[in-house]
């Protein structure tokens, strides 16, 4: 199942920039135009209960100004379903949230939160997104994507991405074997944290993957190179690695 690696570009991080001074820059959606003329195949955007970073104006803007898919990442809960089915992304991704964490601590539990999470898949899907469980690389979650209907999982590589060596490598078999076994059953496996210039590309190499999104390493990396030259290496690094 080899083919083009899709790139999304999370753009959280620009928000979180200008949030540090209440100001009306940088601009996100400014950073997300730019990102789709370099090549990136689509923006993700993680609306936070406590708005730390992206905003609910964001969101508007980035559906209004998108060319690209956006990939809007959020929490199970009434008041991000509301805002999801309003905006009618292209896609929702449904991710672990805790107000404490700095970034998205590991994956969703999406067995143990089956009867939680079955009628907000349901209904995202039914208003025309394409859901996405953000999940640790194990079986057990995969089957639970299976029962709840979504079409494509979002495998976590924060731990892949911290360790090293042998414990790093059997790391990378766990994500391989998850994605394996989600397109055996019908599901599209897509992965995401921590990657980096470094760790990429035994990650973009696994053949059934479609797409990673990345996010705070790039634009970390672009206050150094531009947000441009950023983009262009990793989707080369990426294509590399096919």
């Amino acid at each position: 199942m080899t083919g083009k690696l899709r790139l999304g570009l999370n753009i959280d991080h620009v928000a979180t920039v200008r949030n540090a001074r209440g100001s009306g820059y940088p601009d996100p959606v400014r950073a997300a135009l730019l990102a789709a003329e370099a090549g990136a195949d689509g923006i993700t955007a993680h609306l936070r209960e406590d708005r730390r970073h992206i905003t609910d104006d964001d969101i508007a803007r980035l559906s209004a100004e998108l060319t690209i898919p956006l990939n809007l990442e959020m929490a199970a809960t009434e008041e991000m379903l509301a805002i999801a089915l309003r905006h009618r992304p292209h896609a929702v991704c449904i991710v672990p949230e805790k107000r404490e964490e700095r970034t998205t601590e590991g994956g969703l539990d999406a067995a143990g939160q089956h009867d939680h999470l079955a009628p907000i898949v349901a209904r995202l899907r039914d208003n025309g997104s394409r859901v996405s469980l953000f999940i640790e690389p194990d079986a057990r979650q995969i089957e639970a994507a299976i029962r709840l209907g979504a079409p494509v999982v979002e495998l976590h590589t924060g731990r892949f991405a911290e360790l090293e060596g042998a414990a790093q490598a059997e790391e990378l078999k766990r994500l391989a074997d998850a994605a394996a076994l989600a397109v055996k059953n019908g599901i599209e496996p897509h992965a995401g944290h921590g990657l980096t210039f470094d760790n990429v590309v035994p990650i973009a190499a696994i053949p059934q993957l479609m797409e990673l999104n990345i996010g705070h390493f790039l634009i970390g990396e672009a206050i150094f190179d531009g947000l441009v030259p950023v983009v262009l290496r990793m989707r080369a690094l990426m294509d590399s690695a096919r």
